[in-house]
């Protein structure tokens, strides 16, 4: 049977994490179908049926999932279930509101958070706050899978031709109603998908001084990010917090700033390739994971590395 992808988008277009967990529907089959539910989302299914690895796109277009409530995403992805031995969603929020309950409608144990595939019944996963990873084997008949995008390299969203196939939309299920929606805006990256993040922490020492960040993140093009401490402080807003409870990255840079490196944020942020820790406590368990340490006082340290650059 097929491998079912529940697209992630804004309608518009689709957001990078489909395409990381395309990559992990590939490593089960090679059938792999992308099911696009929204209202005036031609546009994203088109974008779908581009990507490489994906033989056809499902597009739901309907005012009942027009702004994704998680009731009526679930009853479009049931509608399908069917033809479908793997149903996949990206470990996002948006995918953690839809997965569980399509996985409890379909009576069947979700396996959250993959980071590999070992065969089609088989994943790992990391438990302990990533500190050590489990291997899980489903006998469900029909596995849903929430996937760590961080673990998987995204497929070429170019080079694929796959056909795009409307679906009859499911009605509202009235059991919840849009009341409305706030959208930070930036003109930094996006902090999931960002090549480059700068983190600060605690140490910076309050939310005026976090300031001293953005130089930095500007000349580097970056998203910034914080640790737990410094948003519970109140230095930065929660949807900047890195770690178990936040948002896990994995950039190609990552700059940590007055972070001391609590096992919580550690388990947000080590997968990325290159990790940058500037810290005036040496033995701070951040510098344990980093790849280049700096012993200095951030105060003096980021405006000579930003001046520097």
């Amino acid at each position: 049977m097929s491998v079912l992808v529940i697209a992630e988008h804004d309608n518009a277009q689709l957001k990078g994490a489909t395409l990381n967990v395309i990559a992990a529907a590939t490593k089960i089959d090679a059938d792999v179908h992308v099911l696009v539910a929204g209202q005036g989302a031609q546009a994203a299914a088109d974008e779908a049926a581009k990507a490489v690895g994906v033989t056809k796109v499902l597009l739901a277009d309907g005012d009942s999932l027009g702004n994704a409530l998680a009731e009526n995403v679930a009853e479009q992805v049931l509608a399908v279930a069917d033809g479908y031995s793997h149903i996949l969603f990206p470990a996002t929020v948006s995918g953690k509101n839809v997965a569980p309950r399509v996985a409890a409608k379909l009576d069947v144990a979700q396996v959250s958070e993959i980071t590999a595939v070992v065969s089609p019944d088989t994943f790992e996963r990391p438990i302990y706050a990533g500190n050590a990873i489990a291997t899980v084997q489903s006998q469900d008949a029909k596995k849903v899978l929430t996937v760590r995008t961080t673990a998987f390299d995204a497929v070429a969203a170019q080079g694929g031709s796959a056909a795009v196939e409307t679906l009859t939309v499911v009605g509202d299920s009235g059991k919840s109603s849009f009341v409305g929606r706030e959208l930070a805006k930036s003109d930094r990256p996006e902090l999931a998908g960002a090549n480059v993040v700068v983190s600060g922490g605690r140490g910076i020492g309050s939310a005026e001084n976090f300031k001293i960040l953005e130089p930095l993140a500007d000349k580097l093009g970056a998203a910034l990010g914080a640790s737990r401490a410094a948003v519970d402080a109140g230095f930065a807003p929660n949807d900047w917090q890195v770690g178990q409870t936040g948002k896990i990255v994995a950039p190609q840079l990552y700059v940590a700033v007055g972070i001391s490196g609590a096992i919580q944020h550690l388990a947000g942020m080590k997968d990325s390739k290159v990790i940058v820790a500037i810290n005036k406590d040496e033995e701070a368990p951040i510098f344990g994971v980093s790849d280049y340490g700096l012993v200095a006082d951030l105060f003096e340290a980021v405006p000579e590395l930003q001046k520097s650059l």
